[in-house]
Parts: C-alpha cells; structure tokens; sequence
C-alpha cells in the first residue's frame, strides 16, 4: 500500500495570468493480498486529511472481514437500522473515487461494504463484489408428502453453509450467526435458475427437522404451497435480519457515477440511493457469476431509490436472481401524528424500516395531502425541522396552512423527485417486480429487456404499509421487450397501475396521470397484459402481442386489458397474434372517454 498526495495548481493558458486555484488529492493505492484488508483499508482511511480522495485497487483478489471493520449505527431505508460492520465509510468529501481495475472484493459474515454519506461528487468503476458464504439456504426437493405433511430436501453444498441444531435448519451458520428461521422461502426452477412457474411466496418455519439418509433432511410443516420434486426451495431468513446492508449505501449526495460495477451477491440491495441528487449506473449488474453453484444473487431489490432528485439513468444494466424488484424509485408519505399549530406539525413514519429516514430539511417544498382526497392540494415551504427520535419529527412551515390539517393526513417531498430513465438494460429471473414507479417528473423506459415473475412494470403509490408516494405524470415505456412475464401464483400482468390507499383515502379518485405504452414487443403465455385502475391518459399504441403455448396459462380467464375508475384511455394500432377469449373488460367511469380503434378483436 502507498499514500501519495498532490497540489496542482489551476491557471488560465494565455499570457496574463488571471487567477490561480489550488487542488488537492489524496491518493491511495492498494494491492491485493491474502491478509484480510479491512484493516488496511481503515489504517489508510483514517490518515487521510484531503477533502478530495481517490483509491486505486490494483487488479486481484481483496478478502473484507468483519472483525475490524468500523462499528456506527446506521439508518438505512428498507433494511434494518442498527449498528453495523462498515468497511468503506467515505463521509464528506468534496470528491471520492474508486478505481478497480476490475479487482474482486470478497467479504465475509455480516458487514456493510459501502457506506457513502454527505459527498459532493462520487465515481465508483470496475470492481466486482461477491460473498464466500451466501446468506441463503438453498435445497432441492427430493419427495414431497402433502397428506403427512412433510418435504424431503437435499441441501445445496459449494459455499453455502448450514447446520442441523435441535430440530432446525440454521443458516448461513457464519461467526455465530444464524436466521432464527428458513423465514421468507420462494421455489426456483433449477434449469433456468429463476421462479417457478405457478410459485407463491411462503414463510417456512417447520415444526421439526428430521435429517436422513444421503444427505437429506425432512421438512414437517404445511407451507402455503407445497413445492413439486426436482425444484429448489431458497430462504433467506427472518424479516426481522434479513436485509442487514446493501452493498452500496449512498446517502445524502450528489453527482453519483457507478461504471462496470457488479454485484454478485448482497445481504439487501445491490444499489441503494438516499436523497441523492444525480445518479448515473453506467454497465452495472446484479447477477449471479456465471456458471455459479447460486440460486440468489442480492437479498432484496438491485436497486432502490428513496427520494432523489435531479437526473438518474441506468443504461447497460443486467438484475437477475435478486429476490426483489429490479428498480424502485419513490418518495415517501409521512404521516401527520399531531397538529401542534398553525405552522407546525409532529409527523411520523408509517413503515418499521422508514424509521430514522431523513424525510426533509429547512427550505425544502413540501406537499400536503388532505384525505380523503389523494391530490397533492397544498405546497408549503419548510422553516425548521426538529427531530424527536427515529420515528417523529416536529416540521414547521413559512405560512400557516391554507386548508385544515389533521391526524393521518400525509406529506410528500416536493424538493426531491427525480426524473428517470432505463434503457438498454436486462432484468429477468428474479423475484417480484421488474420496474416501480413513483416519481411525478418525466420518466423514460426504453430498448429493455423483461422477464418478470410478477408485473413487469408496476406502479403503486402506498398511503398505507409501505408509504411509498407518489403518483406518476410523465411515463413514456417503448420499444421494450417483455416475454414470459407474470408467472407467479398470484394474479398480475405486464403493465400494472393500481395505487393502494388507506380505508381514509377516497378509493375513485384518480392517481396516475400520461402514461404511454408504444411500439412494445410481448410475448407471453398469459392473458393480462395491461390492468389500470385510476389513470387520466393512457395510450396503449403500436405494441405487438403473442401469445405463447410455452407454459399452460395461471389465469386463463383473465382479460387482455382492464380499466376501472380511470378516464381517458386510448387502444391504437396494435396488433394480437393468438386466441383470446376475453378481449376487454371496462367499467362504466372508464367507458365514456375510452377510445379503441379496433385494431384487436
């Protein structure tokens, strides 16, 4: 390892010297070793004086244990907070770069890799991260038993680790740790490597477990669905610790670039991004190596973003075998707990893991959303926030309220929305949701490839369970291709819009608003392609539908498009290629500003 530092000096080309500036750069290069480098790494880390700092991995192998990894507690949105095991806490700095060299990192037992906090410019590229030990347990079923209620399962070896303890399975059994349960369990094809067909998410926690002969360990429970022989049961533990970390943490910062960076495994998300301000994934992946004796890549989603703003692009990206959406992108609805004054209101979060998020700061707009209604109806400009604890926030305004607020009304950041663009990207063979959307700026989706388990493309503003706001208003999905989406147990379709509101909400209002679906290519084996409810503008136009006889069909009934209580859809130009029984099914709201041209019959 060396440490080099430089000052250069900036100055106009021409004969007259006009001004001089000075910059400084801290640089620290590493190379690989068998030694585990979390030490190293916090030696250099920690004489590191510049405001600007560049860390150059040398091409090989790094090993990163726990042992001597920085302990902070840390708040982190969509996984569990708590005091965690980081190994490259980079806070405050002017500017950060890595450079890989496309280096491989390997760590080991519960730690939280990358943390970025308070940063003006971060430029990560050409690093590889990866685990020695999954935190997943992963069996292929041998013989199943529904009457005696009991599954034979033969546990996958290689770098997964497990043991046998009074009855029960613990997992991954590294530095004494192991899940109290199997907890959120899913079936994979073992071919494919991706969800079964027909597969429905369960929790597993058997009452005993028995082991066998050759390997073989009995399961006696009654799971929601019993799974079929030759497929494989992955679990990934107790929701309580099951997403310890994402790989990367970016929080409070701006300029963010991540190029060639692969994530092969994470105990949570792959990518996740806090009230960031311009973010660029450039070539990134979350996927399994290839050839890889795995079944999951990241325990949660690829990427997550949680009230950003400016630009955020993902262009060239591939999210495969992750156990959660590919891309979500969202604000977050705070919870009014108590008008204090005219000016002033106590808010709370409404979702355990939403607890310490930063929700705003002063001079920040903010929405306030008066139920029933779902309208974002008043802006108000925030003077001061006061943070009592995790979970409330005393938040005074410029101006006293126009309209009277009340306990449960909600809040929305105006201040952090992101526009958004995917393009060129591949998602496929993983658990849940391709794309969720729910920034009301301008979002492009274009020139991807989808395959998807549940609803490729979702969107869904919570006023409830997650709080995840908000409505959309400017979605342009085109030249895409989808196949084979939708094969979970439970109901879904390609294009899914279907906002879910508390019992206080009005249930008619409309949500999402100019949402366009052209020149698309869908080839798929079920019937649901499109499902709007409480949509104004929605241009179904140019896309081309096969229907395939690959796999037998979940919902054979199912309509190709349904609308309820939206207004101003239009069916144009496209075209069906096989037998549909149900062609559209449209309720009385929706029907008098629908508009078909008759292309498909």
């Amino acid at each position: 390892m060396t440490i080099k530092s430089g000052l250069f000096k900036l100055s106009a080309c021409f004969a007259m010297l006009l001004s001089a500036q000075a910059f400084s750069q801290q640089t620290i290069v590493l190379e690989p070793s068998a030694k585990d480098m979390t030490p190293v790494v916090r030696n250099a880390l920690a004489n590191v004086k510049d405001k600007d700092l560049k860390i150059v991995f040398k091409k090989g192998t790094y090993t990163f244990l726990p042992d001597y990894a920085v302990n902070r507690y840390s708040t982190i949105t969509n996984h569990g907070n708590g005091l965690k095991n980081v190994i490259f806490p980079l806070d405050n700095f002017d500017s950060v770069e890595i450079e890989g060299n496309n280096a491989e990192f390997i760590f080991h037992g519960r730690v939280a890799p990358f943390q970025f906090y308070n940063n003006r410019k971060i430029t990560v590229s050409d690093i590889t991260v990866d685990w020695d030990i999954p935190f997943t347990f992963v069996a292929e079923v041998i013989a199943v038993n529904e009457k005696e209620e009991w599954i034979d399962v033969k546990p996958w070896s290689g770098s997964h680790q497990w043991k046998l303890l009074k009855g029960e399975i613990k997992f991954p059994n590294v530095d004494g740790f192991s899940y109290p349960e199997l907890g959120s369990t899913l079936d994979f094809n073992k071919e494919h490597k991706r969800v079964a067909h027909g597969a429905l998410d369960r929790h597993s926690k058997p009452k005993e477990v028995e082991k066998r002969a050759n390997g073989v360990l009995r399961l006696y429970e009654k799971p929601r669905q019993f799974p079929k022989v030759g497929l494989v049961v992955t679990s990934k533990g107790d929701r309580e610790h099951d997403r310890y970390a994402p790989a990367f943490q970016t929080k409070n910062s701006e300029n963010v670039v991540f190029d060639n960076v692969t994530v092969h495994h994470a105990l949570g998300m792959g990518f996740l991004f806090e009230r960031t301000d311009g973010i660029k994934l450039l070539n990134v992946g979350v996927h399994l190596r290839d050839g890889a004796q795995r079944m999951i890549s990241s325990t949660a989603d690829a990427s997550h973003f949680a009230n950003c703003k400016g630009d955020i692009l993902i262009d060239n990206a591939r999210f495969e075998n992750m156990l959660d959406d590919g891309v979500n992108v969202h604000g977050t609805y705070a919870i009014v707990d108590q008008v204090i004054n005219s000016k002033t209101l106590r808010v709370k979060y409404g979702h355990f893991e939403q607890m310490g998020f930063e929700f705003t700061a002063e001079n920040e707009e903010l929405w306030i959303i008066n139920q029933p209604n779902t309208q974002r109806s008043q802006v108000n400009k925030v003077v001061s926030v006061n943070t009592l604890n995790e979970k409330y926030t005393d938040i005074t305004f410029e101006h006293a309220f126009k309209q009277t607020v009340k306990t449960g009304d909600l809040l929305e950041n105006k201040t952090w929305n992101p526009t958004f663009t995917l393009r060129n990207s591949v998602l496929r063979d993983h658990r849940a949701r391709n794309v969720v959307l729910k920034t009301p700026l301008k979002t492009v989706i274009e020139n991807n490839k989808f395959s998807s388990m549940m609803s490729s493309i979702f969107f869904r503003g919570e006023s409830y369970f997650w709080l995840e706001s908000g409505s959309v208003e400017d979605v342009l999905i085109q030249n895409n291709e989808f196949d084979y989406i939708a094969y979970s147990g439970m109901e879904h379709s390609v294009l899914n819009i279907t906002p879910r509101l508390g019992k206080t909400f009005n249930q008619n209002e409309i949500y999402d608003r100019n949402i366009r679906f052209v020149n698309n290519t869908i080839n798929t084996f079920d019937s649901r392609i499109v499902w709007a409810d409480r949509v104004d503008g929605l241009l179904i136009q140019g896309n081309k539908i096969t229907k395939t006889n690959d796999h037998s069909p979940i919902h054979p009934n199912a309509p190709l498009f349904e609308f309820k209580k939206s207004k101003n859809i239009t069916l144009s130009n496209n075209s069906y290629n096989g037998k549909i029984d149900n062609f559209i099914k449209i309720d009385k709201d929706s029907a008098s500003t629908f508009v078909d041209d008759g292309s498909i019959k």
